[in-house]
C-alpha cells in the first residue's frame, strides 16, 4: 500500500539526510511545514490569528539519541515560548517526548518536559504546552510522563489516538484528571494487535471518544477537548452532537494541520467555532512530511503541483 510505503520511508535516516539537505524536496514539504526558522513560523501564526484562528507551534524533531540533542530541542522550545510571548501571538506549543530524550531515558524526557512547561507557566497568561502522542511503543511512557508533570503544572495537555484499542481506558483516566485532551485518529503504522486495522473501526472509536470528551462528566471535570480531524463526516457529527446536547462552542475547539483543508478551517471560523492550526517548523521536517503523505493519497498531488510551480518559477 502507498500508505505503508510512505510510513516505511519516514523512518529512513539516510533519505532524511538527503531530503533535508536538498532544495527541491523543501518545495514539496512546505505545503505542510510552515517554515524552517522561528521568525517565518511566527509570521504564519500572526496571519492565522488575523483570520480568527489560534495556533500551536511545533519545532519538528524526534527520536534524538543523546542528552545533548535533547537539550538542544529543549532550548528550541524555550526560545519559541519567549518569542510567542514577545510577539503577542495567540499560540501554544506542541512537542514530542522523543525529541526531549525519551529514547535516552524516561527521566531525561521528564526533566526536559518539566523545564519547558514550567517556563511556559511563568508568562501571564501561561502558554499551553501539548504533549504529542507518538507510536504505540511510547504510549504508556508518554502518559506516565504527562501525569507526573501535570501533577505540578496545569498548562499542559496530551494527545490520544482513536486507532489504539487502549485509548478508551486512557480517556477515562484523563477525564478523571481533568486533563486537556487532543483527539486524533493516529498517523503511525501499528500492528493489528494494538490498533484497529479497519478505518471504519477507527472512525467509530473516534466518535465514541469525542462523545465522551464532550460529555457532561468531562466538562464537569474541567476537560477542554480539542477535536483534531479534517474528516467532514467527523466534523458534522461533532457539530450535530454539541447542538443536540447544549455544549457551548467555547467549551471545545476544532484543530487541523497547517496546509490541509484551509477552506474548511475558514468555514468553521465563519460559523463561530474555535479553530486551532498546528504549525510545524524547523529543519527536521522529513518524518512529519512523509506521515502527511501517508495519511491521504491526494496529498501527493498537492506536493507535485507545488514542485512543478517552483520549477516553473525557477526557470524564468
Amino acid at each position: 500500500m502507498l500508505r505503508d510505503a510512505f510510513l516505511t520511508l519516514s523512518q529512513s535516516k539516510t533519505l532524511a539526510r538527503f531530503m533535508t539537505s536538498s532544495r527541491l524536496p523543501w518545495y514539496a514539504a512546505r505545503r505542510f511545514v510552515a517554515a524552517q526558522a522561528i521568525d517565518e513560523a511566527l509570521a504564519v501564526v500572526s496571519d492565522l490569528n488575523r483570520a480568527g484562528m489560534r495556533a500551536t507551534l511545533d519545532h519538528l524533531g524526534e527520536n534524538v539519541a543523546t542528552e545533548a540533542e535533547a537539550a538542544q530541542a529543549r532550548a528550541a522550545y524555550l526560545e519559541a515560548l519567549d518569542r510567542i510571548h514577545a510577539t503577542g501571538v495567540h499560540s501554544g506549543i506542541s512537542l514530542k517526548l522523543t525529541a526531549l530524550g525519551m529514547d535516552v531515558s524516561t527521566a531525561v524526557a521528564t526533566d526536559n518536559l518539566r523545564r519547558v512547561v514550567a517556563h511556559a507557566g511563568r508568562f501571564d497568561p501561561p502558554i499551553f504546552v501539548r504533549v504529542d502522542m507518538e507510536s504505540s511503543d511510547y504510549t504508556a511512557r508518554t502518559l506516565d510522563v504527562f501525569a507526573a508533570v501535570r501533577a505540578e503544572h496545569r498548562n499542559v495537555g496530551i494527545v490520544v489516538q482513536s486507532y489504539l484499542y487502549r485509548t478508551g481506558d486512557d480517556v477515562e483516566r484523563l477525564i478523571a484528571q481533568g486533563a486537556g485532551v487532543r483527539l486524533c485518529k493516529g498517523a503511525y503504522r501499528e500492528p493489528a494487535s494494538v490498533a484497529y486495522p479497519d478505518k471504519r473501526d477507527v472512525d467509530a472509536a473516534y466518535l465514541r471518544l469525542a462523545g465522551r470528551l464532550l460529555g457532561p462528566e468531562a466538562r464537569a471535570a474541567g476537560v477542554y477537548p480539542a477535536i483534531a480531524t479534517h474528516d467532514t463526516a467527523m466534523i458534522d457529527w461533532v457539530k450535530a452532537h454539541v447542538a443536540a446536547h447544549g455544549v457551548p462552542r467555547d467549551a471545545f475547539e476544532f484543530q487541523m494541520l497547517f496546509g490541509v483543508r484551509r477552506d474548511l478551517q475558514a468555514a468553521l471560523v465563519a460559523e463561530g467555532y474555535r479553530m486551532r492550526v498546528y504549525v510545524p517548523y524547523g529543519l527536521q521536517w522529513y518524518p512529519y512530511f512523509m506521515r502527511r503523505l501517508a495519511e491521504r493519497p491526494e496529498n501527493v498531488a498537492f506536493v507535485l503541483r507545488n514542485v512543478l510551480h517552483e520549477l516553473r518559477r525557477g526557470g524564468r
